[in-house]
């Protein structure tokens, strides 16, 4: 079970019942972290689920379609900016999410449009959504004048927006969910989001991205627009980092362009490569476990953390080149076929004959 779950079953494959079971479990342990946690603790947690949600647009992107994109960050700020302005123009909540997936997925379908339908090559796409996200960090940074203003909303430059609203119950803007209920809506985004990329992975169409990912040429060569499927995957990770940027804005509670930085940038790449890129929950996993390296390193009064980050992914990447969670599911498999040599080795060894030695070779005559 464990083997599975960190490995996963072959894309195409529908999950099987131990995997349902699994996420029944992780739901459960997010629903009874509130009661044992510190308030501290909750809120540091909310600011993850984000994270994860990010994570998740980078590990389906690039482990399943094979493209490489640093735009995923900027999509994520426009969704925590979409978000932040039009909830304080409007003052509902529900209606923002929804609009900070849309403007997200739009943008990603505007830039990929031109990028994989002009047939760019796969390091010149990975430079040009590199290029995309410091146009946008930039961009916004140099919004500190009194001018730039959405409706009654004043972006504040490098300042961000720091008034971002809380999320509220649906349609209801005067009740706003309180702490714990803040928790269970991030855990439950991101499980749903989860869920839903595993799924789209078993129909024809996550299909036809794995196959484009091991050879796009063959694909096209079956009768496939691989250019169609590729756009549709740019914009379905767009829109999910999206969600993550809207949630994650209003966890800090902040709209401000690091959100776009060339950090946050490495930082999903990092979360992907540590926790697995062949999988959905190792990006997962890779965000929990960084950012809370990150914190105790905080805490241990490490002053170069990004060193010590940049040394964990070079060990990763030399050692564990499939991620954490994919060489962890791998030892029982490893440990099983040496067990299988050895024992195909003692059968061999007990079944050969001594020949017969003559009289002074060393044996009694």
């Amino acid at each position: 079970m464990i083997h599975g779950i960190a490995l996963m079953q072959h894309p195409s494959e529908r999950p099987r019942w131990w995997w349902w079971v699994f996420i029944a479990g992780l739901a459960a342990f997010f629903i009874t972290m509130p009661f044992h946690l510190e308030i501290f603790v909750i809120l540091e947690m909310s600011r993850f689920f984000g994270m994860a949600m990010l994570a998740l647009s980078m590990g389906f992107l690039w482990g399943f379609s094979g493209i490489l994109s640093f735009g995923q960050t900027a999509f994520f700020g426009l969704g925590g900016y979409g978000f932040t302005v039009l909830a304080l123009n409007t003052g509902e909540t529900t209606g923002s999410v929804f609009f900070a997936v849309a403007i997200a997925a739009a943008g990603a379908g505007i830039l990929g449009y031109f990028m994989i339908y002009g047939r760019i090559s796969e390091i010149y796409l990975s430079v040009i959504t590199l290029v995309f996200t410091l146009i946008l960090e930039k961009g916004i940074r140099a919004t500190s004048g009194d001018q730039y203003v959405i409706g009654t909303v004043r972006l504040n430059g490098q300042n961000g927006i720091p008034t971002v609203p809380q999320l509220d119950v649906p349609w209801n803007p005067s009740v706003q969910l309180d702490i714990n209920w803040f928790f269970w809506t991030g855990a439950v985004l991101m499980i749903l989001v989860y869920i839903g990329l595993r799924l789209v992975l078993t129909t024809p169409f996550g299909r036809v991205l794995v196959g484009i990912r091991e050879n796009e040429r063959r694909t096209e060569l079956l009768g496939y627009d691989t250019r169609r499927y590729k756009l549709a995957a740019f914009m379905l990770a767009g829109g999910v980092a999206g969600l993550g940027g809207a949630f994650y804005a209003i966890s800090i509670p902040l709209a401000h362009p690091e959100m776009f930085s060339l950090g946050r940038a490495a930082d999903v790449i990092m979360w992907v490569l540590v926790g697995g890129r062949g999988t959905l929950i190792g990006p997962i996993a890779g965000v929990f476990a960084i950012e809370h390296f990150k914190g105790w390193l905080g805490t241990q009064g490490v002053g170069q953390v990004t060193l010590v980050l940049g040394a964990v992914l070079i060990l990763f990447v030399l050692v564990f080149h499939k991620g954490l969670l994919p060489s962890v599911g791998s030892l029982p498999g490893v440990w099983a076929d040496r067990a299988a040599i050895r024992r195909r080795l003692g059968e061999a060894m007990g079944g050969l004959v001594p020949r017969n030695r003559p009289p002074g070779a060393g044996g009694r005559p």
